[in-house]
């Protein structure tokens, strides 16, 4: 957190405050002729540099830490990820099923799909790969460089595979055609090139929003059904307590 952080700056800022350079072996004054020396010097100025950049980093966090807390200031807020705004050729069904099977090789509930757990899925799909090549799957969308799969690169898989950017014989094209997830019938696969994948994207625009409406008349016909029933029950208990 802002407080931790800010209370390890200012420790280092009172350690560098509170060191001095190392004795010089001969004595005090080969101490001194040491300190006046270049390499003296050029330590002086190196610790002059560091407590000067540390007090101009605790000077701004501090700064704005009172900024947010006077309310003149709004935090820093995180990017938030909407795979439904994000991938807009895919449909919310597709999206869906997409979690779904993220969720499910994800035994670690991190969040994420890592080196194992990735080897886990292509074998569960019947297409196990060697180490190197998992590894070469994962780097092909990790954008972050961390070595795994967030839910976002996990679908960079399917968008490229839809938008036929990925190799016939790669891993990712493998698990795009092992996932049990049609990503060609609404999707942009085949496309020859940007353009006709943006057409075919904006098309499925309205598809979204009449899966959105489709839910919605769903979730209102649920109500209307559970409203008769408890009315059902009322008039029924009525009757037994007359």
């Amino acid at each position: 957190m802002a407080t931790d952080e800010l209370a390890q700056k200012l420790q280092r800022r009172l350690l560098l405050e509170e060191s001095g350079p190392e004795p010089a072996p001969g004595g005090e004054e080969a101490a001194a002729g040491w300190a006046s020396g270049p390499a003296g010097q050029e330590e002086e100025e190196g610790r002059s540099s560091m407590l000067a950049s540390a007090d101009s980093e605790l000077g701004a966090k501090l700064s704005r830490r009172q900024d947010i807390n006077e309310g003149m200031a709004q935090p820093r807020q995180a990017k938030v990820f909407n795979p439904y705004t994000e991938f807009k050729e895919f449909s919310r069904r597709q999206i869906k099923d997409m979690e779904q099977m993220f969720r499910l090789y994800d035994s670690g509930k991190d969040g994420y799909i890592d080196l194992m757990e990735l080897k886990l899925m292509m074998e569960k799909l019947g297409a196990p790969q060697t180490h190197l090549g998992l590894k070469n799957m994962i780097k092909e969308v990790d954008e972050d460089f961390d070595g795994k799969l967030s839910f976002r690169e996990f679908l960079l898989i399917f968008h490229k595979a839809a938008a036929g950017e990925l190799e016939e014989d790669s891993g990712l094209m493998t698990l795009a055609k092992l996932s049990e997830i049609d990503v060609s019938t609404e999707g942009v696969k085949g496309a020859k090139n940007f353009f006709e994948a943006k057409v075919q994207a904006l098309s499925s625009a309205s598809k979204f929003e009449a899966e959105i409406k489709a839910e919605q008349d769903e979730r209102k016909r649920e109500e209307e059904e559970k409203k008769h029933r408890r009315a059902a029950f009322r008039e029924l208990k009525s009757a037994f307590s007359q």
